[in-house]
């Protein structure tokens, strides 16, 4: 990054700082620069939460220049706080909780620095998300406190009810003020921008109805917001002539966020070897179980509510009792549950021949292969019934730093579970997992190059197409065009799928190579599952006792 020449700063000069800071914030006064301990770095970590989520008197998020300036202002303040914490005498899971801390701190300099999402990135100001994410946080930048409709209890109490309402109402002023924080050039970010506040209204159309008979006090609500989305966007598309602009942050950029940030030891070319490596090996493997299973039929898509209910479940049932006979993981009451809630419904589509969305592609034809990818549901249920003795590591870490483990074992437990055995009675059911990494890869690609500007988000988009076998992911459908666009936004998540499996295939291996005979996949997935959905680089400090990785993307070595 360009401009880090803030880390060149004399320790003195920082500390200066700090005193300065603490002086003027009776609020976070109490932490010193004496404070040595994890409880310490608990408070610390806890304060830093509320600075960093910046709001006007009114409540509305306020991301103008002045308030960015301020924030920035104060960065090295509790860089310093953070730096003084004597960290090298503590335990190792100690220390990795620091590491998770500076994680943090690093994603919001890469904001400040690189990313500037409330300047370049129209989609930063969605504020109404209706369906739930499978990760431990919303994907990409967005802004603290937006409203998540899909977790509240229905019918709603009154005071949530309240909460809602208090937040569409401060929807027309945060576009209001976005008009003018809204300086950037990143054509691609604007264009699909756009559109993603265009959904938004759709969605708070949706949602106002759906309110009508309970509380009409949030439809009315709901129905100004949509007037200030729609008005938003309009401004928007009034706005595109002038954008021209790259939307990738660049080699170089993408590199210092996958070692500071994700804490991912690799470069953007490193990167882009091992993606290519592992879509290749994909489409070969693909070919060979086609040759293989070539006097089969066609495996033909589910056809009807039914069928889909009834294959669904079954199918939830054979994935169970397959990780509780073959000793993959302690099973945990809520499994079940987590896995069931999301087997979703059947959707009509006319004619036959019409594409799914890729996933339906997959899941329609071999019901079994996307229950494994839901590994997502029981990293969620984890953290809410389960959450780990850390605060750190229960509260959902920010800047996606999760990504490489959360998106890693997701996509990693497809292959992992048909080596275990999962579909030694579904041969076609093997063909789903090559489709499913390849297509993974293909995208990841076009993420790392769209980053790296060599790529626009179309051109992206078509080499996923080009490279997902079987014309599963048509390079203009929504499924792919929302896909790149948000890798677009979130530097390293596209490739996280892919780069997550091999950081945890490498974490399996030297674990079963320290253990040798003592080594059992089921205490591998129960210490793995302990260390929380942190970094894989960090994990395998705290369980193989290597910091190698970490010295070197500190610099250390």
């Amino acid at each position: 990054m360009d401009s880090f020449r803030l880390y060149a700063r004399t320790a003195l000069t920082i500390v200066a700082l700090f005193i300065l800071w603490a002086t003027a914030n009776p609020a976070t006064a109490q932490h010193n620069l004496a404070s040595d301990s994890h409880d310490d770095l608990v408070e610390y970590f806890e304060a830093w939460r509320e600075f960093r989520a910046p709001t006007a008197e009114d409540g509305t998020p306020d991301f103008s220049p002045e308030m960015i300036a301020r924030q920035w202002a104060e960065y090295p303040a509790w860089l310093a706080k953070h730096e003084s914490f004597p960290v090298d005498t503590w335990p190792v899971s100690e220390q990795v909780d620091w590491h998770l801390v500076r994680a943090e701190l690093n994603g919001f300099r890469f904001d400040h620095e690189v990313l500037k999402p409330w300047e370049r990135d129209p989609a930063f100001y969605v504020y109404f998300y209706p369906d739930p994410t499978d990760v431990p946080s919303r994907e990409g930048p967005m802004i603290e406190g937006s409203i998540e409709s899909y977790y509240y209890d229905y019918p709603l109490s009154d005071g949530d009810a309240e909460h809602i309402e208090a937040a569409l109402q401060r929807m027309p002023s945060l576009y209001k003020s976005a008009r003018g924080n809204l300086t950037g050039n990143a054509r691609d970010l604007w264009l699909y921008g756009i559109k993603s506040i265009r959904e938004q209204s759709e969605a708070l159309g949706r949602y106002a109805d759906r309110m009508s008979g309970e509380r009409p006090e949030i439809t009315r609500a709901a129905r100004e917001a949509i007037v200030a989305s729609d008005e938003f966007a309009e401004w928007l598309e009034s706005q595109t002539d002038s954008k021209t602009g790259p939307s990738g942050v660049g080699k170089d950029n993408l590199t210092w966020a996958l070692q500071n940030i994700h804490y991912i030891p690799l470069t953007w070319n490193e990167e882009v070897l091992l993606v290519k490596r592992e879509l290749a090996r994909a489409h070969a493997a693909l070919r060979l179980e086609e040759n293989r299973n070539r006097r089969l039929p066609d495996l033909e898509r589910i056809a009807s509510p039914e069928e889909y209910d009834r294959r669904l479940n079954a199918a939830v049932d054979e994935y169970m009792l397959f990780l509780a006979d073959e000793d993959i993981l302690p099973m945990k009451d809520y499994m079940d549950e987590a896995l069931r809630e999301r087997i979703g419904s059947y959707v009509e589509v006319e004619p036959a021949q019409t594409l799914r969305g890729f996933f339906s592609e997959i899941g329609y034809r071999d019901e079994v292969a996307m229950r494994t990818h839901h590994y997502h549901w029981f990293d969620l249920a984890r953290m809410r019934d389960e959450p780990n003795a850390s605060p750190i590591r229960a509260t959902p870490l920010w800047y996606n730093i999760y990504d490489g483990r959360a998106e890693g074992l997701a996509t990693g437990m497809e292959e992992m579970m048909m080596h275990a055995g999962l579909f030694d009675d579904r041969p076609q059911g093997r063909e789903m997992v090559w489709i499913l990494l390849a297509q993974r890869a293909a995208r990841a690609l076009g993420g790392l190059y769209q980053h790296a500007n060599m790529m626009t988000l179309n051109e992206a988009a078509k080499f996923a197409d080009k490279w997902t076998p079987r014309g599963y992911l048509p390079w203009d459908g929504s499924t792919i065009q929302h896909e790149q666009h948000f890798y677009l936004r979130q530097p390293t998540y596209g490739e996280s799928y892919v780069i997550g499996k091999i950081e945890i295939e490498k974490l399996l291996a030297e674990r079963a190579r320290q253990l040798g005979d003592q080594f059992t996949l089921y205490q591998f997935m129960d210490d793995l599952n302990a260390a929380g959905v942190i970094p894989v680089s960090l994990i395998n400090w705290e369980l193989n006792g290597d910091d190698s990785e970490i010295q070197q993307m500190m610099g250390r070595k």
